[in-house]
C-alpha cells in the first residue's frame, strides 16, 4: 500500500516510488505535517511545539500545540496561525473564523471523481486519503483528499467543503494545497511573461516574507503559470532537491510560498481570494481544483522528468490518431482571406508536401473579415463556402488528409447577430461602459443558456462535417466579471463558475466528435496549464513563432510539460521561407514538440516544398522519442546563448543544440550520460559510428556568427 496509518503515533505515511511523505494528528485535533523528501534514509521525530511570544494557543494544551509555528496540513483563517491561510469561511455570525478539527479518515483503492473539474485519471496502483475535519461551530465538514500516483513521484491534493448546517456560509479563500517545510534554504523556479514572450524561466532565492504567482485574468495567463519550484541553492539538472507544484486549473489562481518568523516555509497552490467566493447553502458541497506536487532529490531534470511522465499518463486524453497529425495551418499565410478556393490550393499543397491535416484558421464564419466581426455567428460564410461547410470538407478529405477547423467558443463581437439578440450575454458590471479588448467581449460561460446555445450552433454548423481537429481559441481576459444571470451577493462566483462552463463545453466537444483532437490556444499560451491539458491533446505554445525567441519559451514549458503537449510550427508568416537555413534552423527548433507548418506553401518555390516533405519524413522517424522519450536538457538559455537536450527511450537518442543569437565560434561539448558505455551506436545523418563512452564524453557542438545556427544528432542502438 501506498499508504499507510499508524495508530500508536497517530500517524500518516504516504509512499511513491522514490519519496516519503507524513504527518501526525497532535492531541487528537491537529494534522501537522512532519515530512516530504526522499523515501530512502527517511526519518522524522514526533511534533515537538516551537513556542514564540504573541502566539495564541488552546488553554487545555497550553503550549504543547501553538497554531503559529506548527507545520500544518491545513490552515484556517484567523485560527490563531498568522501565516497566509488554507480556508476562509464567512459565517451566519459575519465573523470569518475558521478552525477545523480532524474528525476520521478513510484509505481507498483509486480516486474520486472531480464533478465539472478535470483531474488526474487513476491506474491500478493509485490510492487515496480522505482526512475529514470538522469546524464545530459552523458545521462546515472539511475533506483533504491526497491521490497517490506511486510511479510518477507525484501526490495531487483538493479539498471538498460540505456546508451540515440549515445557515448559508461563504467561501472567501479557499487553497486545494499546503505543504509546511521546516526551512526556507530554497531558490524559487517560476516562468513569468507576457502576451507574444510567455514562459520565461526566473530562478530567485526565497526570502522573509509572500513571494506569491497569481493570475487575476479568469486564465492562468501568459504572465504567471501555476507551474513553480522549490530548489536547494545548489540544485542543478542532476542533483539536488526539488520539490515541484502545478494547478490542474485554467483560471485565476494563486501560488503562495512565505518565509515565516521561524524561517519555515509555507507553500499553497489554489484558487486564492481576490477572485474567488463561493456561498454554499446548507446541505451543498464545493470541491477545488486539484492541485499536484512532486520531490526528487535527483536534481531540477527529474522533477520534470517526473511531471512529464505524470502529464502523459495521466493527464493527456488518449491519442484520436495512430499518428500526431503534422498540421499546415492557414492563419500566418492567410489571416482572414480564405475562401474554398485558397482553401482546396492549400490542401492539394499540403497533400504534395506530406502534411497530414489541413487547418482552416480564422475567418470562416458568418461575416468574419476582421477581428471586429462576427464572434459568436457560429455558421459557414456563404460567399466563401457556396456550397457549404460540409461539401467543402469532402473536397479537402478526397486529397487524402485531415481536416482541422478554427473556433473562439468564449467571445464575442460587438458586432455580431449575436451580441444583437442577446447583449446580457456578455460578462459586464452594470450600468457600467463595457471595455473591449482585441475587439472583443466576453460570453458568460457561467450561463447555461450561452453554453446550449454553444452546443446548438455548433451542432447545427457541423452536422455531418467530417472534422478532425479543433483549434480552440482564447484571445482575451476577462474584466468587468459581472454575471447578469446571479444576484449581487453571489458576483464572486463568475470567475469559477465561467470555468466551469467552458470546461463543461470542452467535455460536450469531446463527446460529440470523439474522433477529433482539439488544440487549446489562448492567444497562443495563455492557458498552458493541466486544466486544458485534460482535453486537449496539444497546445499552441505561442503565437511568437520567431525561431530564437521560441528557444526560451521551449525551453521553460518543458520544466514542467511534457514535448507531447507542446504545439510547434515552423512559421515565417507570409513570406515563404525561402531562406534554407532559415528553413532548417526553424524546423530544428520546431522539433522539441509536436511539428506543423504555417508556411504559404503554395505559393512557396518547389525548392521549399520539398524541403518541407523531407523535414516531415525526417521527423517520423524522431517523433517517437519526442512525443514519449524521457527528456534531459543539457543547456539552459536563460543562463547561456543555447539550449541543448536530448530525448531518449532508453535505446536511441535525438540530441538538439540550438544557439539562440549570433556568437563567436567555440566548441561546446554536448555529454550523453544515459548511453550505455559498452554499446555501439549509428548516428543516422551521417552515417558514422559512436561508442556509448564516446556519446557520455560528449558530443562536440560549434557555435557560430550564424544568426540561425543548430544542429541535431540522432544515435540508434545497434547492439
Amino acid at each position: 500500500m501506498s499508504i499507510k496509518f499508524i495508530e500508536e503515533r497517530n500517524l500518516f505515511v504516504i509512499q511513491t516510488n522514490n519519496t516519503e511523505y507524513a504527518f501526525q494528528i497532535v492531541h487528537g485535533r491537529f494534522p501537522v505535517h512532519l515530512y516530504y523528501g526522499a523515501k530512502e534514509g527517511a526519518e522524522y521525530e514526533d511534533y515537538k511545539s516551537w513556542v514564540v511570544s504573541f502566539a495564541p494557543y488552546y488553554r487545555e494544551h497550553h503550549l504543547s500545540y501553538v497554531p503559529d509555528t506548527a507545520m500544518l496540513e491545513y490552515s484556517g483563517y484567523d485560527s490563531g496561525d498568522y501565516r497566509a491561510s488554507s480556508l476562509k469561511i464567512r459565517n451566519k455570525n459575519g465573523d470569518c473564523a475558521t478552525f477545523v478539527d480532524y474528525r476520521s479518515y478513510r484509505i481507498f483503492s483509486g480516486r474520486l471523481e472531480l464533478p465539472g473539474l478535470p483531474y488526474a485519471d487513476a491506474d491500478d496502483k493509485t490510492e487515496t486519503l480522505e482526512l475529514t475535519l470538522w469546524d464545530k461551530l459552523t458545521k462546515a465538514e472539511v475533506k483533504l483528499y491526497y491521490t497517490v500516483f506511486p510511479e510518477e513521484d507525484v501526490i495531487s491534493r483538493y479539498v471538498a467543503i460540505t456546508n451540515c448546517s440549515e445557515d448559508k456560509m461563504v467561501i472567501e479563500k479557499c487553497m486545494s494545497l499546503t505543504l509546511d517545510l521546516p526551512t526556507h534554504d530554497y531558490d524559487m523556479i517560476s516562468l513569468h511573461g507576457r502576451h507574444y514572450m510567455e514562459r520565461m524561466y526566473q530562478r530567485v532565492p526565497l526570502h522573509h516574507g509572500l513571494q506569491s504567482i497569481f493570475s487575476r485574468r479568469g486564465a492562468s495567463s501568459h504572465q504567471h503559470n501555476p507551474f513553480f519550484a522549490l530548489c536547494s541553492h545548489d540544485a542543478n539538472e542532476e542533483e539536488g532537491n526539488v520539490y515541484g507544484f502545478n494547478f490542474v486549473y485554467s483560471g485565476s489562481f494563486a501560488d503562495e510560498v512565505e518565509v515565516c518568523q521561524i524561517g519555515r516555509t509555507r507553500i499553497q497552490v489554489g484558487l486564492g481570494e481576490e477572485n474567488f467566493s463561493w456561498h454554499l447553502e446548507g446541505g451543498e458541497t464545493f470541491i477545488s481544483p486539484e492541485a499536484v506536487m512532486t520531490f526528487t532529490d535527483h536534481g531540477i531534470g527529474q522533477m520534470s522528468r517526473n511531471f512529464h511522465k505524470f502529464v502523459r499518463d495521466h493527464i493527456l486524453p488518449p491519442e484520436p490518431f495512430e499518428k500526431r497529425p503534422v498540421v499546415l495551418n492557414t492563419w500566418e499565410a492567410c489571416y482572414f482571406k480564405i475562401d474554398e478556393k485558397e482553401m482546396l490550393r492549400f490542401a492539394d499543397t499540403a497533400a504534395e508536401c506530406g502534411t497530414d491535416m489541413l487547418v482552416m484558421d480564422d475567418g470562416w464564419f458568418g461575416q468574419r473579415e476582421s477581428d471586429w466581426l462576427a464572434l459568436g455567428d457560429w455558421y459557414e460564410s456563404k460567399e466563401k463556402f457556396p456550397n457549404g461547410l460540409k461539401a467543402f470538407i469532402d473536397k479537402v478529405k478526397e486529397r487524402g488528409i485531415k481536416f482541422g477547423i478554427w473556433v473562439e467558443p468564449e467571445m464575442i463581437s460587438k458586432a455580431s447577430d449575436l451580441h444583437d439578440a442577446h447583449p446580457d450575454w456578455c460578462l459586464h458590471c452594470k450600468d457600467r461602459e463595457r471595455m473591449e479588448s482585441r475587439q472583443q467581449l466576453v460570453l458568460d460561460m457561467g450561463n447555461p443558456e450561452v453554453v446550449q446555445y454553444l452546443k446548438d450552433i455548433f451542432s447545427k454548423t457541423f452536422d455531418g462535417c467530417a472534422i478532425d481537429y479543433f483549434k480552440w481559441d482564447m484571445n482575451r481576459n476577462i474584466s468587468q466579471a459581472g454575471s447578469a444571470i446571479l444576484p449581487p451577493e453571489r458576483q464572486g462566483e463568475v470567475y469559477y463558475r465561467y470555468m466551469l462552463g467552458v470546461y463543461e463545453l470542452y467535455r460536450w466537444f469531446k463527446e460529440k466528435f470523439p474522433n477529433a483532437m482539439i488544440e487549446n490556444c489562448a492567444g497562443g499560451g495563455g492557458r498552458y496549464d493541466l486544466g486544458m491539458m485534460k482535453y486537449s491533446t496539444m497546445i499552441w505554445t505561442s503565437d511568437n513563432t520567431v525561431p530564437h525567441h521560441r528557444i526560451k519559451i521551449q525551453y521553460s514549458s518543458m520544466l514542467a510539460y511534457p514535448a507531447a503537449t507542446m504545439s510547434c510550427h515552423v512559421a515565417n508568416h507570409q513570406n515563404s521561407c525561402e531562406d534554407p537555413r532559415q528553413l532548417k534552423y526553424g524546423w530544428e527548433i520546431a522539433m522539441g514538440g509536436a511539428l506543423g507548418y504555417e508556411l504559404h506553401l503554395p505559393n512557396a518555390s518547389n525548392t521549399v516544398r520539398e524541403t518541407v516533405k523531407r523535414q516531415i519524413e525526417d521527423y517520423r522517424k524522431y517523433e517517437s522519442l519526442i512525443l514519449r522519450g524521457d527528456y534531459y536538457s543539457l543547456l539552459n538559455p536563460f543562463e547561456t546563448n543555447y539550449s541543448a537536450y536530448y530525448y531518449t527511450d532508453g535505446k536511441d537518442f535525438l540530441l538538439s543544440f540550438l544557439q539562440c543569437d549570433v556568437d563567436t565560434e567555440n566548441e561546446i561539448i554536448l555529454p550523453i550520460a544515459k548511453a550505455d558505455p559498452s554499446a555501439q551506436y549509428l548516428e543516422t545523418t551521417t552515417g558514422k559510428t559512436y561508442s556509448g563512452a564516446e556519446l557520455i564524453a560528449g558530443i562536440s557542438a560549434f557555435s557560430s556568427n550564424s544568426n540561425c545556427n543548430s544542429q541535431i544528432w540522432h544515435f540508434v542502438l545497434l547492439n
